[in-house]
């Protein structure tokens, strides 16, 4: 999973980028600190994985990973290569979600690129230039659709049908993401690579001495994100730059101290999962605990293929028992006395948090 990181310049994004990743790279108070894009993996907070591991004591722990690209700032015009705005919009092509840092704070000693902060005008901001470029992309497929339909052929007839709805939706300043589209349909404007097809989580970041609070800011830029069927968590980056600095046990402390419940970074994969559909199934073992990202309503089978090919083209079946079984008996072995670990054959939909077992053929 890829999630890129953009925003108006100066709101918190390389802050926020180096409190989850630990990165290191500069955050500075001008636009365009950041050119290149910056990559940071993280490991998935997974409490399953702590108890695992107390339980198998194992040689190898692999956490589930996600891969933070902080992407510089965008501006106006930035669809027509404003503040190096087309290679910007190049690295969001390249992702399979957006984080979309909203600066929420008033703070005299940071600059703001539009002069003041109104979080819903910087929401529109950076949305019409995603929308400004889908339009170039789709206004050139039309044309190639246009000149391929010289030949009578019915599929360009379709395509073009399809390709002015999405144009029509765009015209009205609305991402394709909240059109309304058939399986198929989506499958087929996937494949146009489109910006505004990619799902949105909306991050505003507030001041230290405004949480717990509900900003009038805050409160906005939720409903906007509403509108468009996007999510919206809550980040204090400053805090979440202190958290990065803490030890585990003095990281926890602070978390409570605060009442923010949950770091940044819990709240960050909680809605990427909930975003991109995702669940994780685990396996287990004195050789190794590890946590697997899968899709919703994975079948078993493809889940085996996520571990190795052959264990999908050889699957026989599936050993099964949930987490939260296991934690109640204590070991799988004593799962296996009571019959409670299952075996599941091809058609078995892998649910988040199963703990699995796979027997296969070479």
């Amino acid at each position: 999973m890829k999630l890129g990181v953009i925003g108006l310049p100066n709101v918190g994004k390389s802050t926020l980028f180096n409190a989850i990743t630990k990165a290191g790279i500069a955050a500075a108070n001008y636009p365009f600190c950041t050119i290149e894009p910056n990559t940071g993996v993280v490991n998935v907070p997974d409490p399953r994985v702590d108890a695992l591991v107390k339980m198998y004591d194992p040689r190898s722990i692999v956490y589930a990973t996600i891969n933070f690209t902080d992407i510089a700032g965008l501006v106006r015009g930035a669809y027509r290569g404003e503040g190096l705005g087309n290679k910007f919009l190049a690295h969001i092509r390249e992702c399979d979600a957006i984080v979309h840092v909203v600066r929420c704070f008033e703070d005299g000693n940071i600059i703001h690129v539009e002069g003041s902060v109104d979080p819903v005008r910087d929401m529109e901001t950076i949305n019409l230039e995603l929308i400004y470029a889908d339009l170039e992309t789709i206004d050139r497929r039309i044309e190639r659709a246009k000149k391929n339909s010289k030949s009578g052929e019915k599929k360009y007839l379709s395509e073009i049908a399809f390709l002015e709805r999405i144009k029509a939706h765009l015209d009205g300043f609305r991402p394709v993401r909240s059109m309304e589209l058939t399986e198929d349909e989506k499958k087929a404007a996937d494949e146009l690579f489109l910006l505004t097809t990619k799902p949105v989580i909306y991050v505003a970041n507030i001041a230290e001495d405004q949480l717990g609070e509900e900003p009038d800011e805050v409160r906005r830029l939720y409903e906007e994100a509403a509108k468009e069927g996007a999510q919206a968590i809550t980040i204090c980056a400053k805090v979440e730059e202190e958290l990065a600095e803490l030890s585990d046990e003095e990281r926890d402390a602070f978390i409570e101290e605060l009442g923010i419940g949950e770091s940044g970074l819990d709240k960050l994969v909680k809605a990427s999962y909930s975003l991109l559909g995702l669940i994780s199934f685990l396996t287990a073992g004195t050789d190794e605990v590890r946590a697997w990202t899968i899709t919703k309503g994975t079948k078993a089978p493809q889940a085996a293929g996520k571990i190795h090919t052959d264990f999908e083209r050889g699957f026989i079946r599936a050993e099964v028992v949930p987490f939260e079984t296991l934690m109640e008996h204590g070991s799988i072995n004593a799962c296996r006395e009571k019959g409670l670990v299952r075996s599941e054959g091809k058609d078995y939909v892998v649910a988040d948090g199963d703990i699995i077992v796979f027997r296969f053929n070479v």
